[in-house]
């Protein structure tokens, strides 16, 4: 194993955040089988628990900004029977994890990015703070804790082609009904929770032309800007916290 990592206030957060995550990695492989098995335990978990209360945070993130929900879906192997009990917009089953499916921003783009990245608070807490900290450590908790983490951590990464592309079409398409001749269709054309699902429609039915090509590349660009500064903001909160932890 190489050199361990150490929490530095003086380096990049972004270069802080990479390290931290191999090193986890190859203090639960130098463990042994019983620490890659607390590892890969805490993934399951981590992912368990964290599916459900993203899909709820977007739902709340509409209803804080002001929107209104009327669906969300969800898989039943991620607790859906339960919360549909208590959350009447809650409902069993759903083609992906789960999806809000069901929401209203009232035309109005702060509040769809709100519902769109509300459940990337769960990034900078506990997300990365969790990991930064059991990426230090040693031993079966450590590394069940590393585990548990990477889900909620590395969410940004995960969801490049699904919350943060629709995130980044948001501002794409706004742009695009001001700067091309495709108006008010850009917003229409272009926004999307599934960037390769978008890509195939659009291409069996003959409309990836150019304009709709640089649109959802824009689209993708300001994704990947806005996941990269999320994994930036939670990581340098993090060195914020630690430094002012200090004696």
């Amino acid at each position: 194993m190489g050199q361990m990592y150490r929490l530095d206030a003086a380096t990049s957060p972004l270069r802080q955040l990479w390290p931290a995550v191999l090193d986890g990695i190859d203090r639960a492989v130098a463990g042994g089988w019983t620490t890659i098995a607390a590892l890969a335990l805490g993934l399951a978990a981590g992912w368990w628990l964290y599916v459900p209360l993203h899909e709820l945070g977007h739902a709340l993130g509409c209803l804080a900004a002001g929107g209104t929900v009327t669906r969300l879906e969800i898989a039943p192997e991620y607790g859906a029977v339960w919360l549909a009990r208590w959350l009447p917009f809650v409902a069993v089953g759903s083609d992906y994890a789960g999806q809000l499916t069901g929401f209203d921003t009232g035309g109005r783009d702060g509040v769809y990015l709100a519902t769109v990245l509300a459940p990337y608070l769960l990034t900078l807490f506990p997300g990365i703070p969790v990991l930064l900290r059991c990426a230090q450590r040693t031993g079966l908790a450590a590394s069940a804790g590393f585990g548990a983490s990477l889900p909620w951590a590395l969410a940004p990464l995960l969801s490049l082609s699904g919350d943060y592309y629709e995130a980044g079409s948001i501002l794409a398409s706004r742009a695009g009904a001001i700067l091309t001749d495709r108006g008010e269709s850009a917003i229409a054309t272009w926004r999307s929770d599934d960037l390769f699902r978008l890509v195939a429609e659009l291409a069996g039915r003959g409309a990836l032309d150019g304009v709709n090509c640089a649109g959802i590349a824009a689209g993708a660009l300001l994704g990947t800007l806005l996941a990269l500064a999320t994994l930036w903001l939670a990581t340098a909160l993090f060195q914020r916290v630690a430094r002012a932890a200090r004696p």
